[in-house]
């Protein structure tokens, strides 16, 4: 064999992220519980401390915290795996139902529980001034706009304040992302590769005018998320040719770290992380493997942690390691709890209108 045919056969060897997007065999339940679990260590410090203390990696990192190069992660995530949904099933319809099964059912509950346990247990407050807002906190929760994030009486001198479930705030711009796939599927945007790629060189372009100018900032924070969200988005769309390669990623992060001290070292990085993310979540490490069988339970984790942290912080605890641990098992045990008895089972109601011949067996994490 000559040394280009060797040549042509090693680059072949490099898999594409398209030879292994079809399968269930990754790894990205882990990837995500991982990326949940490292919230809860992130908020652990300011909740324990204050707002003032901030989380960990935000002094080295140009502000970046370790709590939203996690949120990046899960941006990244959906980019990809929503837009290969709407890929494979190109129903306005089937997208707007599978989309609010997944989220909606495991927000209400979560939501509910806040309130009762708010109002019957928590509240300082009187009872009249706590039940007259409720309802208002309910609503504006499930809407994800304009967030109401406190109570009357509830968590008042806690050190970050009273905030009930500080984390839901991410759910609204990944909503505001999930209109934007459709946007693009409905116009079928998604199968021209060459206007898509003109609209993502457009949506940089305008990220990059973000440093320049003051922006409202839902539309700043919007596109700082939308990079990680975009990059997976074109990750599926030239899954064909994008290759899962250790050395490129290497490039990718010694490009990261060569920016480190210049503007363009959060948009490089976010990209970069982006790209590790799926290069880990398609590495065919079967011992990682075995999480599948358990579920994903990063739901459940990121939208109870901080009401559960909140209460450990309200009993003194203003360690955050320690409020680490004890707010942990707790969480898991409502993840746990949220995804076989809440997730798992609304997401199922998406066949209902399917044909009866459909054997339709895609991964249901999507």
């Amino acid at each position: 064999m000559s040394d280009s045919t060797k040549h042509i056969s090693a680059v072949r060897a490099v898999p594409r992220i398209a030879d292994r997007a079809d399968g269930r065999d990754n790894n990205f339940n882990l990837i995500r519980i991982i990326a949940a679990t490292l919230v809860l260590v992130a908020h652990a410090y300011p909740l324990s401390l204050g707002g003032a203390y901030g989380q960990p990696f935000e002094s080295v990192l140009h502000g970046l915290s370790l709590g939203m190069m996690c949120v990046w992660a899960f941006f990244a995530i959906s980019g990809f795996f929503i837009t290969r949904s709407f890929d494979r099933k190109p129903s306005a319809k089937a997208f707007l139902i599978a989309r609010g099964l997944r989220l909606f059912p495991a927000l209400a509950v979560v939501t509910l529980i806040s309130i009762l346990i708010a109002g019957f247990v928590l509240t300082q407050a009187p009872p009249t001034v706590f039940w007259s807002e409720a309802g208002e906190y309910f609503i504006r929760n499930m809407l994800l706009f304009k967030l109401q994030y406190d109570l009357p009486g509830v968590f008042q001198n806690n050190p970050y304040g009273p905030a009930i479930n500080g984390s839901l705030w991410s759910l609204s711009y990944e909503v505001t992302c999930y209109v934007g796939v459709l946007i693009c599927g409905v116009l079928g945007l998604l199968g021209h590769r060459k206007i898509f790629a003109g609209m993502a060189i457009a949506f940089l372009c305008f990220y990059a005018l973000t440093a320049f100018v003051d922006l409202n900032p839902r539309i700043e924070t919007l596109t700082t998320l939308g990079l990680p969200f975009l990059s997976g988005m074109v990750l599926y769309l030239w899954r064909d040719e994008i290759p899962l390669s250790w050395g490129v990623l290497a490039v990718m992060g010694a490009l990261a770290l060569a920016a480190w001290l210049t503007p363009l070292f959060l948009p490089v990085f976010a990209v970069a992380l982006s790209y590790a993310v799926f290069v880990l979540g398609y590495a065919q490490w079967p011992a990682l493997l075995q999480y599948n069988r358990l579920g994903d339970y990063s739901y459940g984790v990121y939208i109870y942690a901080f009401p559960i942290q909140q209460l450990v912080a309200q009993s003194g605890v203003t360690t955050p390691a320690i409020n680490m641990a004890i707010s942990l098992p707790f969480t898991l045990f409502c993840a746990v709890l949220s995804w076989h008895l809440i997730e798992a089972p609304a997401m199922k109601l998406r066949h209902l209108n399917k044909p009866p011949k459909s054997t339709d067996t895609k991964q249901a994490a999507e």
